[in-house]
């Protein structure tokens, strides 16, 4: 009976070992992996940092307009604001804006071809078009920051640049108008709706999609003429075809 006691007891002892051998192992892998995992989310952090340290300005600017100045300001994922004035108002108007991930991946490469800050480029033509405004376009990341300014110019990136702005500022001044124009002016609606036809077959918008759930909403919006309805439903199945 002795006997088959003291090998119970070592049959434990060994087990036990094994067991703790096994946790401590498990134990290891587990600190093994937290440099790993610390070092993908300081990677994630860094890149958050460095898209927040990247801001890109566009202003356009001519009195004479009925919109005589636009300023649009983002960070590299795309967020940001737009401000506008209108012609004979004192007051400026500023609205949220996010541009859609096909936008962003345009303006994108646009500035990258451009290489801004590294550059010293004058995009200015020779030939000068002031009537036409003034554009602006400015980077700024950490301490480094430039601008460049111009009313025309013959450099294919910048003018492609400027372009995908203007259209940002097109299709967030038609959400400001259209929205108003429900609150206070329903039957200006078919006016703002077939200026919207418009741009889309200029494909002067910037990503025509991110309109479709206003659009849907304005397909039901009984304040509105129904030839606005119409309209409304009409770009909607153009938009998604």
């Amino acid at each position: 009976m002795k006997r088959r006691a003291i090998k119970f007891l070592n049959t434990l002892i060994a087990a036990l070992l094994i067991l703790s051998a096994a946790i401590a192992a498990t134990g290891q892998n587990k600190t093994a992996q937290r440099p790993e995992a610390n070092a993908s989310s300081a990677q994630a952090s860094a890149d958050i940092k460095a898209a927040e340290d990247v801001h890109y300005t566009y202003e356009f600017k001519q009195p004479q307009f009925q919109v005589p100045r636009i300023l649009i300001e983002h960070d590299a994922t795309g967020r940001g604001r737009i401000s506008f004035e209108r012609k004979n108002m004192t007051e400026a108007f500023t609205e949220p804006v996010q541009l859609s991930s096909d936008a962003l991946k345009r303006i994108s490469l646009l500035w990258d071809s451009l290489r801004f800050l590294d550059s010293n480029t004058e995009y200015q033509s020779e030939k000068q078009f002031p009537h036409q405004g003034t554009q602006l376009i400015s980077m700024q990341q950490g301490a480094r920051r430039r601008t460049a300014e111009f009313n025309w110019t013959n450099d294919h990136n910048a003018f492609l640049l400027v372009t995908e702005y203007r259209r940002i500022a097109d299709q967030a001044l038609f959400v400001f108008d259209i929205n108003i124009a429900r609150e206070s002016d329903p039957l200006g609606t078919p006016r703002l709706l077939k200026n919207l036809d418009a741009l889309i077959s200029r494909n002067a918008l910037s990503d025509s999609h991110q309109l479709v759930p206003l659009l849907r909403d304005l397909t039901t919006d009984e304040r509105l003429p129904l030839i606005a309805r119409n309209q409304a439903q009409r770009l909607l199945k153009r938009i998604e075809k």
